[in-house]
């Protein structure tokens, strides 16, 4: 995928709406796509500790500007 703000790094900010760390997926880095993807989850899984809560809101927010902005320097 190209730079900043090209087609691929809007598909992957949309994946990523929708599953945390698709997107990074999508843009191959596996490690970047788990950790996103299991801070979320466990953040939203334990909702009734607020502050999980908060951190996983964070997470998923964070995930989506990171695959949004990724720029490769191949």
């Amino acid at each position: 995928m190209s730079g900043q703000g090209s087609g691929g790094n809007v598909l992957a900010a949309l994946c990523s709406v929708f599953i945390p760390g698709l997107g990074q997926l999508l843009q191959g880095r596996l490690i970047a796509a788990i950790l996103f993807f299991v801070i979320t989850v466990v953040g939203y899984a334990l909702w009734w500790l607020i502050i999980p809560l908060i951190i996983g809101g964070i997470a998923h927010l964070f995930a989506i500007l990171d695959a949004a902005r990724f720029r490769s320097y191949n």
